[in-house]
This record gives C-alpha cells, structure tokens and sequence, in this order.
C-alpha cells in the first residue's frame, strides 16, 4: 500500500511540474457572445450545483458543456447595482448605481460599449423596470428590448414574461445570427411573487416550490435561446448567471436586497467558451460578477477592459485563480429606510460584515453564517474593516434622488418598501430583521386578502407612521368597499411626505366614493405638487372636474395627460366623454375611434366605447 501511495504522489507531482514548464495555450477567440442572466436564481437551485429536485436541463447541459464557477457571488442583492457590476467589472462605488432606480455613472465604460466599438452587433432585451434604459445599462447597446406590456388602463406593468423577452430575442438573433454579436437576455420569472399567488390553487403550495417552477419556466426560455443559435453557437461565448440569490426566511430575511449573507449574494455562475477543455469542469474558488466583463472582453479578444475585476479565462483552462478579497454591498436598508447600509469582505476563509455591530464569520467552519466570531477575532475584524472603508464608506459620496415615478414602478414590484421619515434612522438592520422581514412579504406580492390585511396591521403596531404601509393597508381596504376606514390611512401617509402621489390618488378616490368632488379637487391640487408630471393624477384631476359639471376646465387636463402618455386609456376614454359633454362632437368621435384603434382587440372596455363612439358620430 506504501508503494502504491508513493507512486500516486509521483504521478501527481511530475503532472504538476509539467504544467509549470507548459502554461496552457488560451482559449480560441469566440466570434460572438450570449448573457444570460435570470434574475433572483439561487445557485442552490439549479441541478448542476446539487439540487435533486431541479428541473433545470438547459443549465445542467451547459454546465456538462462548459465550466460552473462554484462559489460565485454577485456585489449586490439587487438587480440594478448587480448588472451594472456585471456590465462594468466595476464594485458599485466605481459605477454609482448602488440602489435600483439610482442611475450608474455615465462616464464608466461598459462591456457593450467595447463591443460595438469594435464592430460587433450590440443588444439586450430585459423583462423588468430596475432595467429600464433610464438607468445607465443601455450605454453601447444599438438595441435595448425594454418596453413593458401595458395594463387595461395603458399605464406600463413592470414586468414581462420571459416568452416575451425570448421572443424578441430571436427575431434579432434572425437578422444578426452570421454577424458578431454581443446578446445580452434577461429573464424575471424566479421573482417573486412566484407562479400566480392570486390563484387560490397555486397559492395553496408553499413559495419555495413556485419558485422552482418559475426556476423551470426561466431554464425553458434558456433552451429556447440556445438552441436558436443553430450554426452559430460552435463559435458563441455562452455565459448564464444571475443578479443575486433569494431568501426564504434563512437569517430572518424573506425575498432579497436586505443583507449580504451568502444566501442572496452567492449566485450560479455558467461558462461555456468554444474550443475550452475542461468540459464539465468545476472551479471553487470564489469568483465576483466584476470579473464577468474582463473575462469576457478577453476571450473574445476585444481591447483590455479596465475593471476591479480580473480575467478568469486562465481559470477555463487549467490555472489556478490568485487568492484576493471579494467587495460586496447593500445599501437599500440605508436608502428605503434610512438604516444602516451594509458593506462585506470576503478574504479567503473569512467574511466581514461592516455594520453598526459587525459581523465576522468563518466560512470553513460556518459556511452558513450563523456564528459570529468579532469578539474572539478583534485584530482580524479591525483590519477588515480598514480594507472595507478603503473600498467604500458607509454613505455614498454624493447624494442621489430617484423620480417619483420610479419609486412607485419599484415599489409596485417588492424591491422598495419604505419611503419617508423613519424613526429608527441608522439601525442596524439585523435588529429590525422582524420588521424588514413583513414589509418584504406584503411587498413581495405573496399575501393576499386578510393575511394581506393582517400582516400590514402587524407593520403599523411597530411602526405607527410608516408611510408605505399606511397606502398599502388603505389600498386593501378600499378594495373592500371600506374606503372610511382607509381615508385616514391615506391621509397619515400623506402627512409623512411618502414621496409619490400613490396616497393622494387613494384619498381622492374615496373622496369621490363620499360625494367630495371639492375634495378630490383639491387632494389632486395637492398631488400635482408631488409628482407634477404624472400622467394618471393629471387624468383624475381632469376626470374630477368634467364629472363636477365643468368639462371645460376638466378637458385641458384630460388633453395634457395624453400628451405625456398617449396610451393612457381612460384618460383618452375621459376626454371623449369630455368633448361630448361641450357639445364637441366631432372631437369626442375622433378620440373615442383613436381609443378603439389603441385598445387591443380583446379589450374588455372595447363595448363601451363602440358606444359612445355611435352616439356622437
């Protein structure tokens, strides 16, 4: 047995020594490059990294294919700053869009940018809002795929089903698919709120297993994208990862964007590079999203990408990755409820957690981050936290402000749950864990009905004045036909200056219920100070006033609501009714058969306005 032991030690040393003497050649250059990313997918989700219940074949196969980066971790749990670390290799505070809805800094270059400047055909297509052009990510794309479906009354959803994004996807890859293209395809499905919950049928099984289906669903639309490459995928870069992970209840946290424990940073991460040997290879160490955009731009041998993060191509072939520290962060807790932000280090065995009381663990022994260990390990902890402040402080540098609208798009979909003054300004959030934990459930879009209703009751005992819960508690009780018991909701949240016009159109629209047309008038005055742009309090403020017996005052705002949103429908449908009441009929016909010609042919307004249609024509 000895000999046999010392001949195996042989072997491996003499392989060891060869390689040395023999760097592996690199990687061929790809001719193209597919990013897929599907956002909120955990790694310990996906078959490839151990899941026995997944049903996930496109990634398992790809993996097979190429490499899977076993500890990989994005900088953010959140969606915006995660893709814009991946777009620029850059940490956040080197590309400035540290919160969704926060803009990233024009000036820093992007992976697409270096592509098209290179010749390459350029495109994403996203499935949801923090991705919108608006914030930065569409810099060097030539086409940015994120128009969002809009809703019976023609305001945009938030969203989009993954098909969709899929489906525009293909029909460019149709035209591009023998040039050089940089495909950038973003999927939404594993967000909550997962499956239908509104179904009483699916809202029956746990959120964990929806989420697998939703899991599912993404890895269809992958295969889908994959295979219509056809001739084109011997030469294409395939890439698949996500933005972050999710959480269902592990350290208190439901959903994601709170902390920066393992479960929502660490992420799958997918490299399948034409010609690489190491067919269904495994890299463990840890890797950072930073490191996507130089690895990338090196293996298809475009210019030198200046990033914080570094190659891993060598990694594809065989040579080992440097030990280095690893920078992540979540600065919501600071910018939805004026908490503290959090700022980690990973170095080696080691993970640091900047915080009003800092968190220290042991990966090795802890990989599941439960045992705090600062106190047995001071200098240790002291000298991470001097790495950390070197690489971001606990504010950002400059201010940063997000448009109203924006806060409500982001609101409507979970990622923002706060807004206005905040009584436990600087908390450490692991001490308002309970409290995050209910704002993110309601916020998730899972409860429904009384547990909705419950559950938001449960917010406001702790926290009386919370701006955000007072709209939304008000919004369900009027959805009950209880709109005196949500004036005062709407009226608390007004008071604490909620930064969007959400609770005066609530209050306005119970005023109405209460035969108040005066007082809608003059919540809808009110409104318009806060968000002097926005569409729908311009149409209600319109609507209010024809209904009031003035049309004539009522249809100049009607007509401005259309000019800064032409598919707002009942706006449209409002000016009509407007136009005929002055006896304007020619016009009330036009805009009643422009309304027809917008609507979709399924409409289920389409009846009554076919009939207003007859009546003035």
């Amino acid at each position: 047995m000895r000999i046999r032991a010392t001949a195996a030690l042989l072997l491996v040393v003499a392989a060891c020594g060869g390689r040395s003497q023999q760097p592996p050649a690199p990687p061929p250059a790809v001719r193209s490059v597919l990013l897929i990313t599907i956002d909120t997918l955990r790694a310990d989700r996906v078959g490839a990294y151990g899941y026995d219940a997944a049903r996930t074949p496109a990634l398992d196969a790809l993996a097979r294919e190429g490499t899977r980066f076993q500890h990989a971790y994005a900088t953010a749990p959140i969606t915006l700053t995660s893709h814009a670390s991946l777009m620029t290799g850059r940490y956040p505070p080197g590309h400035g869009g540290r919160h969704n809805g926060i803009r990233m800094d024009l000036k820093t270059p992007t992976l697409a940018e270096a592509f098209a400047q290179e010749g390459f055909a350029t495109a994403a297509f996203v499935a949801a809002f923090p991705l919108d052009r608006r914030f930065g990510l569409i810099k060097g794309f030539h086409t940015y795929g994120d128009r969002m479906p809009r809703a019976a009354d023609g305001r945009p959803a938030n969203e989009r089903p993954g098909r969709v994004v899929v489906d525009e996807a293909l029909e460019w890859l149709t035209r591009h698919r023998q040039e050089r293209f940089f495909l950038w395809v973003h999927l939404f499905e594993p967000h909550a709120p997962y499956g239908d919950p509104s179904d009483p049928v699916q809202a029956l099984r746990p959120a964990r297993y929806r989420y697998d289906e939703d899991v599912a669903e993404a890895d269809r639309q992958v295969r889908r994208v994959i295979d219509a490459l056809g001739d084109a995928r011997q030469g294409t870069l395939i890439v698949a990862t996500a933005d972050h992970g999710e959480a269902f209840g592990e350290h208190g946290e439901i959903s994601h964007s709170l902390f920066t424990y393992d479960i929502t940073l660490r992420v799958p991460l997918i490299v399948v590079a034409p010609g690489a040997e190491s067919h269904g290879g495994t890299i463990d160490e840890a890797v950072s999203l930073v490191d996507l955009a130089p690895t990338i731009a090196a293996l298809a041998r475009i210019k030198r990408f200046d990033a914080d993060g570094i190659d891993l191509s060598p990694a594809l072939a065989g040579t080992p990755l440097t030990s280095r520290v690893l920078y992540a962060e979540s600065f919501a807790p600071l910018f939805d409820f004026a908490w503290s932000p959090l700022r980690t280090l990973r170095a080696g065995r080691w993970k640091y957690i900047a915080a009003p009381r800092p968190e220290l663990y042991d990966l090795e022994k802890d990989p599941g981050e439960h045992h705090n260990v600062v106190a047995s390990e001071p200098q240790r902890a002291a000298d991470l936290a001097r790495r950390t402040d070197a690489i971001s402080k606990a504010s950002p540098s400059s201010p940063v402000a997000r448009d109203p609208e924006t806060l409500a798009r982001l609101q409507a979909l979970g990622y923002l749950s706060g807004g206005g003054e905040s009584k436990f300004a600087g908390a450490d959030p692991k001490d308002k864990r309970e409290l995050a934990a209910r704002l993110a459930e309601v916020a998730s879009g899972e409860l429904h009905g009384t547990a909705l209703e419950r559950a938001l009751r449960e917010i406001l005992q702790e926290d009386p004045d919370n701006p955000q819960a007072n709209v939304r508690l008000g919004y369900v009780l009027v959805e009950h036909g209880r709109c005196a018991d949500a004036i005062p909701l709407f009226s608390k949240a007004i008071a604490h200056r909620l930064p969007t016009a959400d609770a005066h159109l609530g209050l306005a629209g119970c005023q109405i219920a209460a035969k108040d047309p005066r007082g809608a008038e003059q919540t809808l005055r009110e409104a318009e100070r806060v968000e002097p742009d926005n569409p729908v309090v311009t149409a209600n403020l319109g609507v209010v006033l024809s209904d009031a017996g003035r049309p004539s005052d009522g249809a100049p705002y009607l007509e401005r609501a259309l000019t800064l949103d032409p598919d707002l429908h009942q706006a449209r449908f409002s000016l009509a009714i407007a136009y005929a009441r002055l006896g304007r009929r020619k016009d009330a016909a036009r805009e009643a058969a422009e309304l027809l010609r917008r609507l979709p042919p399924d409409a289920p307004q389409r009846p009554e306005v076919a009939r207003l249609l007859a009546t003035v024509s």
